[in-house]
């Protein structure tokens, strides 16, 4: 107990590394097992009685995140889409969601296609302009539902000044903290009040295994998140909680190496590929460029382009490329390339699309650790092959 005392005392990649670390005593590994376990024998130390209800591989990762995502808790489940529901399972029918307009297609379409049929309306904003928080002392909602950096466009949304509004309006605020990654942005620490992850991503880091997770400093929050997790049946795997638990023990060297490679990709474009429109939060032509300076460590691994070519010409040239296979997901070290508008982000209605700047001609980039000099010479040969 005493070394747990002292993990709030370290560095963020000293506590991924070492927090987490539970029920081995007794066997000395350095690293825990995994408990491939459906039930338990009642009575045991742990509590434990049944997977669905907890596992000890659900409870060390929940800590470790809570620790890096600086909260008091964290609730782990099979995706992020299944943290998703967690959250809105909790409202009821009459409650008002205000959401950023550019949020990830599979959240709209959980909104638009679930949870509207219950009698849940969902107001959309663009939030990165401060006079649309007009919205929420409006609706005063009863989530106020944000993702920073946006997918896929990248937008940069002022999380303490949307936190203070929210707040104003005794709303709650759930960032979905995907993009950014732990290691380079803490909703929490801003004034959210939920810091949503899929850990498929940047948590894990290799895909190879599902999850996803809700970061929050309330006990009461905590407890329906607990009982979505038990009563849904969105629990995750046990193997994949402890592939995820070894994945998030190098993604600060892996954060670095994305948002390093993802900057340098970002410039070869803006200098060399004739697109119309380069998004990435550390560029300094970003349009909220101080404001991901101010509240990131690092502009994460994504890159978002617009080449303003045809339909046409846009997927011969995603499916040309050699090291950016063209893929759903994000976050691992390899590189991938994904067309929002035919794969993400399909589910949201063309004009509602092009409304917010999701067009036929845009590319999502997500920059893996290889030697970045191979990834531009790779799009360099794409983009000749296109003209």
């Amino acid at each position: 107990m005493e070394k747990k005392s002292k993990d709030k005392e370290a560095g963020f990649e000293t506590r991924a590394v070492h927090v987490g670390h539970d029920y081995v005593a007794g066997t000395g590994a350095v690293i825990p097992p995994v408990y491939l376990t459906s039930t338990f024998e009642y009575g045991n130390e742990g509590g434990f009685d049944y997977t669905r209800s907890g596992n000890p591989n659900f409870r060390m990762l929940q800590r470790t995140l809570a620790s890096l995502e600086t909260g008091k808790h964290a609730t782990v489940f099979g995706s992020g889409v299944a943290a998703i529901t967690a959250v809105v399972s909790t409202l009821k029918s009459g409650d008002m969601v205000v959401a950023e307009e550019n949020i990830y297609g599979c959240t709209f379409r959980l909104f638009a296609q679930v949870f509207e049929k219950f009698g849940i309306e969902v107001v959309y904003g663009d939030l990165s302009d401060t006079k649309n928080f007009a919205l929420i002392e409006k609706h005063r909602p009863a989530l106020v539902w944000i993702e920073s950096p946006t997918n896929p466009l990248l937008k940069v949304l002022d999380i303490q000044a949307i936190a203070d509004a929210t707040h104003a309006s005794d709303s709650v605020l759930v960032v979905d903290n995907t993009f950014a990654s732990s290691y380079l942005q803490r909703p929490l620490e801003l004034g959210a009040d939920l810091s949503l992850l899929s850990t498929t991503k940047y948590a894990n880091g290799h895909s190879d295994a599902l999850g996803g997770a809700v970061c929050t400093n309330s006990d009461v929050w905590q407890d329906k998140m607990i009982f979505a997790q038990k009563a849904l049946g969105l629990q995750p795997s046990p193997f994949d909680t402890w592939m995820i638990q070894r994945g998030v023990k190098t993604q600060a060297l892996r954060m670095e190496r994305h948002s390093e490679n993802a900057l340098a990709f970002a410039r070869f474009l803006e200098a060399e590929s004739n697109a119309q429109m380069v998004r990435y939060p550390f560029l300094e032509s970003h349009p909220q460029y101080e404001i991901a300076k101010r509240q990131m460590q690092g502009g994460s691994g994504i890159v978002t382009a617009d080449f303003g070519l045809d339909l046409e010409s846009t997927l011969s040239l995603v499916e040309s490329l050699r090291y950016f296979p063209k893929a759903e997901s994000l976050g691992g070290i390899e590189s991938l390339c994904c067309h929002p508008a035919s794969m993400t982000h399909a589910a949201v209605p063309k004009a509602t699309r092009e409304a917010v700047g999701i067009t036929d001609s845009l590319v999502r980039f997500s920059v893996g650790i290889e030697k970045v000099d191979d990834l531009i010479a790779d799009l360099r040969e794409g983009l000749a092959k296109v003209k």
